[in-house]
């Protein structure tokens, strides 16, 4: 099923699922059921007739039926190994610090009230990480059969960002998911839905180590586009029915609130927190602050940058994705009788209410193992900087004419990357209309710096640069497909991107 026709079905169950809720979460129930039944009823006639068949062939001295289903018998055992092995299969836990009763009491207290006010399971394991995200995973003991281990993920960032309130609506949020909101049943759906899929992922990942992979590999991804269009459509319903959970816990407004805050927050920290803070690298072998310890401060006083009415309307206008279950901030906010309205500032983070002074021994947990991990890639950059600014001031001394082919490419690029993609355009024309290449590189950089001008010429240079250079190609689709997204739409771009991609197989 490709990608058309996926988005296609998905819109036909939309509308049947608001013509008749009950009916087709009943239809979902039964696909999901017939899943385990197809699976274990074709295994069970495959082992019936087998054993007939020898039976049949040994009573009646059909020797040549015999060997042949003997044979085949055997050549069932790793089918069936891998089918055992695939739904007994134990999912990796989550990744992240895990912290107890003892160490951050007040938010423990909260959950506690919050399972009893739900009547939901219990929360297993308390993990912060270093996203700006929440969530909770549920996990089975035993592959798709019961004995659920349930994992709340708390990112520091996000626990620095939002205010108590908010933070309460969102983990009410995903708690909602394995509450009676759903029905016992709509939950057991959505935990179906993202232990299929990551079941799925291992054994795609899988499918090339032998033949019973590869086979249930191509079994199951005949079933699950159908099954995946049918869970999504109802996963994001219930979304909507968490977002009613968050508000019944912490308020309407209060989750309306913390939708848009964190939609714009995220989309600071990605573009311009991490980027200026690593933007460091240039001058410093080591970092003059460290990003967790900082975080607080510096989302303060990014308000003024982040907190703004295009910003928010930008966000308001996106449309909900074919290919995330979460429906857009609008149609969310609006259906918790939200509107859109930029988040005031706040007084007191969720960090400091709810973890309290525990909050400084993960801020220096965080940044510790932070340094640890990026160590060494933050001096190999730092050094590398120092090595390209003096070569660039060694060219910058010389005629352009009196520079090879090499030294003018590196110029360019070097001047593209350290003084202004306008400063190296003159340059980079000039070399790409030069005799010896193609240029890659080059043509990557020219042809980004013209789709940033709105010039669509830059797609031809980037194709130019895919066809140069196989390591390019991931770059040359994203920039390209993003460029292509926001100028003609979802068609335009996903067409672009399969273009792209054929020319690294």
């Amino acid at each position: 099923m490709d990608r058309d026709e996926y988005k296609g079905l998905v819109r036909q169950l939309e509308a049947e699922s608001e013509n008749s809720p009950a009916a087709f979460r009943t239809k979902v129930v039964l696909l999901s059921i017939s899943a385990y039944v197809l699976l274990f009823v074709s295994l069970l006639v495959i082992v019936a007739i087998t054993y007939w068949g020898i039976g049949y062939a040994r009573s009646h001295h059909q020797t040549r039926l015999l060997i042949t289903l003997s044979v085949f018998a055997f050549l069932m055992v790793p089918v069936f190994y891998v089918v055992i092995r695939v739904f007994f299969m134990r999912l990796s836990p989550p990744d992240g610090r895990e912290i107890s009763r003892l160490d951050a009491p007040i938010l423990f207290e909260v959950l506690d009230k919050m399972r009893k006010k739900l009547n939901g399971p219990p929360i297993h394991h308390v993990l912060i990480f270093d996203e700006y995200n929440a969530a909770i995973e549920q996990l089975p003991r035993f592959g798709l059969f019961g004995g659920h281990t349930n994992y709340l993920m708390l990112g520091l960032p996000y626990l620095l960002g939002v205010a108590p309130k908010e933070m309460l609506a969102t983990v009410a949020h995903e708690y909602g998911h394995l509450c009676g909101d759903h029905g016992k049943m709509g939950a057991w759906i959505y935990r179906q839905r993202r232990t299929f899929l990551a079941l799925y992922e291992k054994v795609e990942a899988l499918a090339e180590t032998s033949w019973p992979h590869e086979m249930m590999y191509a079994l199951m991804r005949q079933f699950m586009p159908r099954y995946d269009a049918y869970t999504f459509v109802l996963s994001r319903q219930q979304e909507y029915e968490a977002d009613n959970t968050a508000s019944e816990i912490a308020g309407a407004q209060h989750r309306a609130t913390g939708l848009v805050r964190g939609r714009l927050l995220a989309q600071w920290i990605a573009e311009d927190f991490w980027p200026k803070f690593y933007k460091q690298t240039e001058a410093l072998a080591a970092p003059a602050f460290f990003p967790f310890a900082s975080m607080r401060t510096a989302f303060s006083l990014g308000y003024a940058d982040w907190a703004t009415q295009p910003r928010l309307s930008a966000a308001w206008r996106e449309s909900s994705g074919p290919s995330d279950t979460h429906p857009c901030l609008r149609e969310r906010v609006e259906a918790v009788g939200g509107d859109a309205r930029i988040p005031p500032p706040i007084e007191k983070t969720a960090a400091e209410a709810l973890l309290g002074s525990f909050t400084k021994t993960l801020i220096e947990e965080f940044d510790r193992d932070w340094w640890k991990k990026e160590k060494a890639e933050w001096q190999s950059r730092h050094q590398y900087v120092a090595r390209s600014k003096q070569e660039l001031a060694a060219f910058s001394t010389q005629p352009i004419a009196s520079l090879g082919l090499h030294e003018l490419q590196q110029f360019a690029l070097l001047k593209a990357e350290f003084d202004s993609p306008q400063a190296a355009k003159p340059m980079l024309e000039y070399l790409l209309a030069k005799s010896g290449g193609p240029y890659p590189k080059p043509a990557f950089f020219y042809g980004r710096i013209l789709l940033d001008e709105g010039d669509e010429r830059g797609l031809e240079h980037l194709e130019t640069a895919a066809r140069g250079d196989r390591n390019c190609i991931r770059s040359v689709a994203d920039t390209g497909y993003r460029f292509l997204l926001e100028k003609r739409g979802e068609r335009a771009a996903g067409a672009w991107w399969e273009k792209i991609a054929v020319l690294s197989d």
